[in-house]
């Protein structure tokens, strides 16, 4: 369907705004003269103003009408990559990162929401997974084109390319995408934050938040690690983070298919593979076929994990799919934020090999949480939650 097109192709975009910085992190750091862990914080702002701001933005903005909202939400991502493309010290590429933050999960759960009002709940999965291959096509060229593009111009043509591509995508929207009509069923503020009352609710949170944490402890200093310690230069860490994202596509649609039988069992089922990629990763640095294999299970199962963790939230709460997604992206920013926290001190302190261990640690709280989690009795109005 083209508007789930139009909407998977902004989604890209949006994301690649938040995540692009990651491979870009050892750049900006040299050009900014800050340490590694204290760009790494440019990470920690963008995930916390998300976490802080989400759900409320989002509980607000869902009376208004879809295509003029997103056509806003990718114009504001223009100016801001632009900012950041001029930014002559942290302080101001700290602001660069603040503005998108707060259009971001304004955009993410309303476009899931469109998604699935389109194709209906028992699909929720599969519409996600489309919308979602915005997601894993931002890993896949996204993240490690600006990788390349900022080796071969600098960090910020990435940044300034990117703005180029949101401005595009908003005069796309503006042609091409019709009035979308809203949510069929509008639930007032106060019923959507009701939702939070639930400890179901509260512990699907809760597991966002650690398995997050967990994927970004590690994912935010990936490309430090393949200069560092495998010693590859800016061009093959471009190549080595495309194949990370390649690999993803694969873990989008197996999460699609498993998440709509089972959300909790499709969680613990990616994270066990997760530790596997995470804690294999450095002894295999200088193993071509062994790291390869490490960062190609990890991939996949951190795309699987997007989707997953995303649906999950919406299905536990049918009554305020939107507001639930929110959640979820609030609960995932806080993770991000605190895994790029928690990445720079253990670089500082234990170096940077010891971070696939403390990032796998996150991941094996998150699966206790989601077994303790099966032995809730669910709401009756998401039975098979």
């Amino acid at each position: 369907m083209l508007s789930v097109f139009l909407l998977s192709a902004a989604g890209f975009t949006v994301l690649t705004t938040e995540f692009i910085i990651v491979g870009l992190l050892p750049s900006i750091a040299r050009d900014l003269q800050v340490t590694i862990a204290q760009a790494g914080l440019l990470v920690t702002l963008f995930a916390f103003t998300v976490a802080a701001f989400g759900p409320f933005l989002t509980a607000w903005f869902a009376r208004f009408e879809r295509r003029k909202l997103f056509i806003s939400v990718l114009v504001i991502f223009g100016l801001a990559n632009t900012l950041a493309a001029l930014a002559p010290n942290i302080g101001v590429m700290a602001i660069a990162r603040l503005i998108p933050a707060l259009g971001l999960p304004v955009f993410w759960a309303l476009a899931s929401e469109t998604a699935v009002d389109i194709v209906g709940p028992q699909f929720a999965g599969r519409a996600i997974a489309r919308i979602g291959f915005g997601i894993v096509c931002a890993t896949v060229f996204g993240i490690p084109v600006g990788t390349l593009i900022s080796d071969a111009f600098g960090w910020r043509s990435a940044f300034a390319i990117l703005a180029v591509v949101a401005f595009a995508k908003a005069l796309l929207l503006f042609i091409y995408l019709p009035k979308t009509n809203l949510h069929q069923q509008q639930v007032s503020l106060r019923s959507q934050f009701q939702i939070l009352r639930s400890p179901l609710m509260q512990g699907h949170v809760l597991l966002s938040i650690l398995v997050f944490s967990g994927m970004f402890t590690a994912y935010t200093y990936l490309a430090d690690i393949l200069e560092r310690l495998a010693g590859f230069d800016g061009t093959l860490v471009g190549w080595c983070l495309m194949g990370f994202g390649a690999v993803g596509l694969v873990g989008n649609s197996l999460g699609g298919r498993a998440v709509d039988r089972h959300p909790l069992i499709a969680s613990m089922v990616f994270c066990l593979f997760m530790i596997g990629g995470m804690v294999a990763l450095v002894p295999s640095i200088h193993s071509t076929l062994g790291l390869a294999a490490a960062m190609g299970i990890w991939g996949v199962t951190q795309a699987a994990l997007f989707l997953v963790s995303h649906v999950r939230l919406m299905k536990a709460a049918p009554e305020a799919p939107a507001f639930a997604a929110s959640l979820n992206i609030a609960g995932a920013n806080l993770g991000i934020g605190l895994g790029a926290m928690v990445g720079g001190r253990v670089i500082d302190t234990l170096g940077l090999g010891s971070i696939g261990f403390a990032a796998s640690g996150f991941i094996l709280i998150s699966i206790l949480l989601a077994l303790l989690l099966m032995t809730f009795k669910p709401r009756a109005a998401c039975a098979d939650c």
